[in-house]
This record gives C-alpha cells, sequence and structure tokens, in this order.
C-alpha cells in the first residue's frame, strides 16, 4: 500500500503533466475574444507542495444604472443593466478563473488560458520548463519562450542556454474573411557565459532564431516571407577606480527578411552555413553603448552614446527603434542633507548612413530641484525643455517647411504641513509654465501655443472623527492662434466612515467650473457626486452612487430661454463573494517527522 508522501508525490506528477497537457497549442483555434490568459508560474516543485491542495472562490453580482439629460437619450440608453459570476479553483496554487458577464443583452464569457512554467532551483543551478524568461542582452532578446533552459550562477561566474518556440503560429482559415493577420512559429536557441562581478565584468550571448515555414498553410506563405536571424552581444564593465567605472553594450546581428532567398557563397560565408545561410535578403547590422559613470560622495554623474544603425532587428526583440546615435550627460548632487539638484542633457539624431531624404536632430534638457526648507515647508521646482531640428540629408529641405521647434516647461511647487493631535493640514500651491513655438522664419504661428496654471488645495484632516475634507481651486489660460481659452474649477470633497467595523463608507464631492472660449462660448457648470458602500458578514457588498451635472452658456448672445442641460444619474450595485471549498494544507508535526 502507497504511504501518505507516496500519494502526495504521485498527485503532484500528475497535476504537473496535466498542465503540460494544457499547452497554448490546444487553444490556437480559439477566437481571442473572451479569452483570460492564465499562467502556471511556480518557482520549485516544493513551492507546489506547500501550497493548499484545493481552494474554490468566487462571486456574483449585479450592477444597475439610471441615466437622464435633458437633451435626451440619442447617445446614451436611460438604462443600463449587468449581471457577472466568477469562479476561481486554486489546485496547488494554480489559478484557474473562469467568467460570465451579460450586460444589456449582450453576454461573453472567459475560461482560462494555460501555459505552463516551472524553474526548479538546486544550488547554483536553475532550470526553466516551458513559458519561461532568461536574461540575454537588451539588443538581441527580450522575449519569452517556450522550452526548456538551463543556468548556472556564483559570485564570480554565469552560464546558461535555453532553445523553444519564441512565439506561436498563427494560421487561420486564409478563406475566412475575419482571418487574423498569419504569423510564423518562431523557434530560437540561445547561449550566455560571464565572469566577474561589481565594476568588472565581461558576458557573451549568442541568439539563433527562425521561422517554421510549414507552420502556416501554403496559401499564406505567399503572402509572409518567414525570417532568419543570428545575433551575437557582448557586455562588459570595467571599473578604472573605485569611483570612476566604464560600461558597454555592443551587438551584431545577421538577419534575412526572406529564407527562401536565394544564397550567397563565397569562401567565407560557407564556413558558417551550419549556423547562419547568407541570403540576398541578409543584411548585418551594428548597435551597442557605451557609458562612463562617476560616483563620489553626495554626486553621481554619467555621460553616454548609443547607436542602433538602419535596419538593425533581431527576432528576439518585440519592437527596436534604429538608425539613429544619442549622445547624454546627467548628474545629481545632494547638499546639507536638505537640497537635492539633478540636471540632464540628451541630443539624438538620426539618418546615421545619409540616405534619407532629410536628417531630424532633437535634444531634451532638464533641471530639477527639491529641498525640505523646514520640517513643515518643503519646495520642489523644475525646468524642462525640447529642441527639434531638420536639415539636409540626401535632398535639401525646403526653407518654408523646415522643422525648427523648441518647447519649454516651468513648474514650480511649495507646500506645508501640519501634523496636530487633533487635527493635520496640508497646504500645496502649484505653478506651471509651458510654451511650444515653432521657430521657422516663415511660420505663422498657427501651432503655437503658451499655458499656465495655477493651482491651490487644502486638505484638512479631523483625527477624531477620521474625516478628511480637501478643497482646491485651479485656473488655467491657454493661447495660441487668435484663440484663447481659460478654465477655472473650484471643488469640495469629503469622505467619512460609519459604524462601529467601519463597514458603512461615504463620500461626496462639489464642484464649480467656468470655461471661456474667446469669442466662441463661456460655459458654468456645477456638479455634485455622492456615493455610499456597505459591507454586510464581510462578504455582502452593498453600493450606491449618484450624479446631478448642470450646464449652462452665460454669453450674452446665447438663447435663454432654456436654462441648460440637466444630467442626472443613479447607479446601484450588489458583490456576493463565496467560498465553495478550502482543503488546507496540513502542516507538519513533530509526529509527522519522526
Amino acid at each position: 500500500m502507497m504511504s501518505r508522501n507516496h500519494t502526495k508525490r504521485a498527485y503532484i506528477y500528475m497535476l504537473c503533466v496535466t498542465a503540460v497537457l494544457f499547452t497554448p497549442s490546444l487553444w490556437r483555434g480559439q477566437g481571442e475574444a473572451g479569452l483570460f490568459a492564465q499562467t502556471l508560474t511556480q518557482n520549485t516543485i516544493s513551492t507546489i507542495a506547500k501550497s493548499d491542495p484545493l481552494i474554490i472562490t468566487g462571486a456574483v453580482g449585479t450592477q444597475n444604472t439610471y441615466y437622464h439629460s435633458s437633451l435626451g437619450s440619442g447617445y446614451r440608453s436611460p438604462w443600463a443593466n449587468s449581471l457577472y459570476a466568477n469562479l476561481n479553483i486554486s489546485v496547488y496554487g494554480i489559478s484557474m478563473p473562469f467568467a460570465f458577464y451579460y450586460s444589456n443583452n449582450n453576454s461573453s464569457f472567459s475560461f482560462p488560458h494555460f501555459s505552463f512554467h516551472i524553474d526548479p532551483t538546486y544550488k547554483n543551478w536553475r532550470g526553466h520548463f516551458g513559458r519561461s524568461n532568461m536574461a540575454l542582452s537588451p539588443y538581441i532578446m527580450n522575449m519569452s519562450f517556450n522550452g526548456v533552459g538551463l543556468e548556472y550562477t556564483s559570485s564570480r561566474l554565469r552560464f546558461g542556454a535555453f532553445y523553444g518556440e519564441l512565439r506561436n503560429a498563427i494560421n487561420d482559415d486564409p478563406d475566412d474573411p475575419k482571418a487574423r493577420t498569419p504569423q510564423y512559429a518562431r523557434v530560437g536557441w540561445g547561449f550566455k557565459a560571464g565572469y566577474g562581478s561589481g565594476l568588472n565584468f565581461i558576458d557573451l550571448y549568442l541568439l539563433r532564431a527562425y521561422d517554421k515555414i510549414g507552420s502556416i498553410d501554403p496559401r499564406w506563405q505567399e503572402k509572409v516571407n518567414p525570417q532568419d536571424n543570428i545575433a551575437i552581444a557582448l557586455r562588459g564593465g570595467l571599473g578604472l577606480t573605485k569611483w570612476l567605472s566604464l560600461r558597454g553594450n555592443l551587438a551584431w546581428s545577421a538577419f534575412s527578411s526572406d529564407k527562401r532567398a536565394q544564397r550567397v557563397h563565397t569562401a567565407q560565408l560557407d564556413r558558417w552555413d551550419k549556423i547562419f545561410e547568407a541570403r540576398y535578403t541578409s543584411l548585418m547590422r551594428i548597435a551597442g553603448d557605451i557609458s562612463a559613470n562617476l560616483n563620489l560622495k553626495g554626486f553621481s554623474s554619467q555621460i553616454y552614446y548609443k547607436m542602433v544603425q538602419p535596419d538593425y532587428t533581431t527576432l528576439g526583440l518585440y519592437y527596436t527603434s534604429n538608425n539613429y546615435q544619442s549622445l547624454g550627460i546627467n548628474a545629481s548632487t545632494s547638499l546639507f542633507n536638505r537640497v537635492t539638484l539633478a540636471v540632464n542633457f540628451s541630443g539624438q539624431e538620426d539618418n546615421i548612413t545619409r540616405n534619407q531624404l532629410y536628417t531630424t536632430r532633437g535634444f531634451v534638457y532638464s533641471a530639477t530641484a527639491s529641498t525640505n526648507l523646514t520640517d513643515r515647508l518643503s519646495l520642489a521646482a523644475g525646468y524642462n525643455g525640447y529642441r527639434q531640428l531638420q536639415s539636409d540629408g540626401k535632398a535639401h529641405v525646403n526653407d518654408s517647411t523646415r522643422v525648427n521647434r523648441i518647447m519649454h516647461s516651468v513648474y514650480l511647487t511649495p507646500s506645508y504641513n501640519i501634523d496636530g493631535d487633533h487635527v493635520g493640514q496640508v497646504y500645496s500651491l502649484s505653478f506651471n509654465y509651458t510654451q511650444n513655438k515653432d521657430l521657422n522664419r516663415f511660420a505663422t504661428g498657427v501651432s503655437d501655443v503658451k499655458t499656465w496654471a495655477l493651482g491651490l488645495s487644502h486638505a484638512l484632516d479631523i483625527k477624531a472623527w477620521e474625516m478628511t475634507i480637501a478643497t482646491s481651486l485651479s485656473h488655467q489660460t491657454s493661447s495660441g492662434y487668435q484663440t484663447r481659452y481659460t478654465s477655472d474649477v473650484l471643488s469640495l470633497t469629503t469622505g467619512r466612515s460609519f459604524l462601529k467595523e467601519k463597514n458603512l463608507s461615504t463620500s461626496a464631492t462639489v464642484s464649480l467650473c467656468y470655461n471661456d472660449i474667446r469669442d466662441q462660448q463661456r460655459m458654468l457648470s456645477v456638479g455634485a457626486d455622492l456615493s455610499a458602500g456597505y459591507t454586510l458578514a464581510k462578504v455582502h457588498q452593498f453600493s450606491f452612487s449618484a450624479g446631478f451635472n448642470k450646464y449652462s452658456d452665460t454669453n450674452l448672445s446665447a438663447d435663454h430661454s432654456s436654462m441648460g442641460t440637466t444630467e442626472v444619474s443613479l447607479s446601484l450595485g450588489y458583490n456576493y463573494t463565496f467560498s465553495l471549498l478550502n482543503l488546507k494544507r496540513k502542516a507538519k508535526t513533530m509526529n509527522n517527522v519522526q
């Protein structure tokens, strides 16, 4: 007869095998709508064994809303009713959710979409089985893979390898007018090795990835080209002193946009044909960066350079920008343990090979400062700027259409805090000014915009009542080409919980807003929102909300035969959470151990 331990091990084994069988391939024929992607992720087998064997929980509820507008119901239904239910089955920490939703004659049902992932560890070793991730150079791979992998990490030595599917095939029926865009199944394998730690280290990475031609219908193959790629990357660091270090990344990528194209034969290329076959659609490109880092007591700085050649591509990246180079510097310091300063400047340019018609340059610069002047008074200020320029490439830029823009933004935010035994208060002020201007000498100013905003707020915390009252006043003015827009908003918000267990919560907001578009419209609006929530026996949640808004055109020339637009909304909701079954893991006792 099997012992209890053997029975548990057999059950866990069967559970893992079952999870493997529910791979995404079973669901490839299903539509995307209504599916919930659920990943079975456990770090070790022991983690599964320590979880509860079976927990079944769920919830049912409804939400009902009434809406009325004096303009009628042309754009929104006066009644909105919804009903939902969900069930979650957890087996040894593996969650499987099911959900149903119904709203105004529309319904949907979602169920688990399984993938499998286990990362067993032993001392310095770590394995990957199923949908996993392995860190490689950011220039060659950031995708997960569905396969196997192994890593070793010690204090200085590290290496790893993997093999798996980087993406699934999309192979809908070509005759279906609603067929999704096809894609080949993509397979990849990789390797990494490194030595060193801290400031001194070096790492080597390799990625080999390619599309499987037979993974989609032959009719799709006529429209979509299978791709092929091999990429190699180096990462390293060198500590010149304790306070000065260098770091860099360099990557080479050989990429074929169509692996069915005719091969290129040379003595040098044929040496590597068992790893990568060069074709007339193949390109070899480089990407990388280097930085110098300075770290002193109370001061740090970095200068860096980055370059990505045109058409740089690897099949291990979801997306990457290319054909640009950038240079930047940043620095930060702390003074007197009260003031923090930071500055940043970077410039970027595209059209590295000068094959584009035009070249675009952009410059980003900023400076920020923050300080605690006293224990109660704090201040933050900053400046942000951006400059964009366009110059000649293979073609001459027309002076009347040349891009030449600049943007400035300045902000200032002081705040004052009073924390008493019975009452707490926070006063804050905010100021922001932004200018976006076209510097082209032929510009008419149509796209120029200046905006300044001022805000004042006060928060009052009445500790005995556990109640907060917040008041805010804000003003914004935006000026553009022959137009001006202003907005003023005053609001008051309060909230409090009641009853002994604080299971009745309420909140209310009242706001007044005035908008003025010069020579076009003046609008005054008043709004009020009230909400309340009550929890009964920890499983029943009732909610209620009500809203009222009134809009009026205050232009002298407006037709005041009506009092404007009135909107009213009411909402009532209920939610019940339940637990059908809860089989807890039995904790080991001394007798069980013996």
